[in-house]
């Protein structure tokens, strides 16, 4: 047999290793440049057992309304960094922070998903302009 190497490219901005995350105000903080975008980002934050953040993941790039968030593209990026739990970050272009039917739907299959593998969907953040709303502190995870 005849055995090759893959090698996976992920786009990836690395942010400092000492920055602690400890509510959704530190991930507007930390992703607040989501908001000037014309375009919907999904991104993690990949986070280590002490809530620090490893790496910060740009998983898609959409239109002006969706994008697309598959859990194997954003489990891949937390395995990669043996990461403990994440958070998903979007934004909406608009600047309307309300989730959609389409967020909640998305971010509980990145729940059950994460529950298999073992790495926790610590929140879904969702960034517009100089608004943000939480998942997490909405009651909607």
């Amino acid at each position: 047999m005849n055995y090759t190497t893959a090698i996976v490219m992920m786009p990836l901005v690395e942010e400092p290793k000492s920055t602690r995350v400890t509510g959704p105000k530190d991930v507007y903080e930390f992703c607040k440049d989501l908001g000037a975008l014309a375009q919907e980002s999904f991104q993690i934050l990949t986070l280590n057992g002490r809530n620090k953040v490893i790496n910060r993941h740009m998983i898609s790039l959409g239109m002006i309304d969706c994008s697309a968030a598959c859990p194997r593209e954003m489990f891949r990026a937390a395995i990669l960094d043996s990461a403990s739990g994440i958070i998903c970050v979007h934004n909406h272009p608009t600047g309307e922070t309300t989730p959609s039917s389409a967020d909640i739907q998305t971010t509980k299959q990145l729940m059950e998903a994460g529950k298999l593998i073992g790495i926790a969907v610590l929140d879904h953040v969702i960034v517009g302009g100089e608004n943000y709303t939480s998942l997490k502190e909405s009651g909607l995870m």
